[in-house]
């Protein structure tokens, strides 16, 4: 063999083993065929950003149409118990990980997962419009969802194990158990429509179900719930707060929380793609059309004189 296709050999070789070496997954062993144009990921949601997210895969898949993000919505804790397994490449949720739990992954993964915060949400309470209570102090929504006020029936998402009932639990009730009458919806629709229909109740749901008024289909909810207002949380005594941008981004509004990644990559695949994706200016306009607040760039509006 002539001594230049010898080099070109030893050449390809080398270049084949790098390749294969950068795309090894070191969870479990496996290649990372995809790129950030092209190939299928598996990733769990959080069931409350459904809709907002669902935008978010749409844009991406219509500009990169060699990819395919397959997700699954889902309670939060499901969410968790899924990262665990090499299929699950990135999940979305309402909390970040602990130091002690990025020091589990590292030793699993030989590396810490990648999360931050994306956007901020506001948990927003509805009541059906033939309630006459629209107008929610801290301590009325505490004693409703203790159980100490009994006159409504108060309905989550589920009890235990999605992040609206773990945020409630831990920010207004301080860590003290639900009531008996807080029930149990299957997932945020069906918290907006048992309140559509009974007069009686008082529902929990992530802003992003009911706060687009150019959703189609939250646009039908319009005249079937109303979204309560809440006391400001620092605002002088008296002043109440509808959940909005404005008052999300300037902690007027008392129940916001943030909704993060975490992504289990270690290459440029497809999964860091789509991060990046949603933290740049694309994926951060994709939150605020759908009003959330975006975290990683700020959209203010400025005046200017025009002369």
């Amino acid at each position: 063999m002539p001594e230049k296709n010898v080099w070109k050999l030893i050449f390809a070789v080398i270049v084949a083993t790098v390749v294969y070496a950068c795309n090894q997954n070191p969870s479990g062993g496996q290649v990372i065929t995809d790129r950030l144009d092209s190939g299928t990921i598996y990733i769990s949601v959080d069931e409350s950003f459904k809709p907002v997210i669902e935008q978010e895969i749409k844009v991406y898949e219509s500009t990169y149409p060699k990819t395919h993000i397959t997700a699954a919505y889902k309670p939060e804790a499901d969410c968790f118990r899924d990262l665990q397994k090499d299929s699950t490449r990135m999940i979305i949720v309402a909390k970040g990980l602990t130091k002690e739990e990025s020091e589990v992954y590292e030793a699993k993964l030989s590396y810490k997962p990648d999360w931050d915060i994306l956007a901020y949400d506001a948990v927003d309470v509805i009541v059906n419009p033939a309630s006459q209570d629209s107008i929610f102090t801290i301590k009325r929504l505490q004693n409703l969802l203790s159980g100490k006020d009994t006159g409504k029936v108060v309905v989550v998402d589920g009890k235990n194990a999605t992040s609206t009932a773990r945020y409630l639990v831990d920010s207004v009730l301080n860590g003290k158990p639900f009531g008996k009458n807080v029930m149990a919806a299957e997932g945020s629709k069906a918290v907006v429509d048992y309140v559509s229909r009974n007069k009686d109740a008082v529902g929990f749901v992530g802003s992003s179900w009911v706060g687009n008024d150019e959703d189609p289909e939250q646009v039908a909810y319009a005249n079937k719930i109303t979204i309560a207002v809440l006391e400001c949380k620092y605002c002088k005594k008296g002043i109440f707060a509808k959940p909005s941008q404005s008052t999300i981004t300037y902690s007027q509004y008392p129940l916001v929380r943030p909704l993060y990644y975490i992504l289990k990559e270690n290459t440029t695949a497809l999964g860091r793609g789509f991060k990046n994706f949603m933290s740049f200016e694309r994926g951060q306009l994709i939150f605020r059309r759908s009003y959330l607040v975006p975290a990683k760039m700020n959209f203010n509006l400025r005046t200017g004189d025009i002369k």
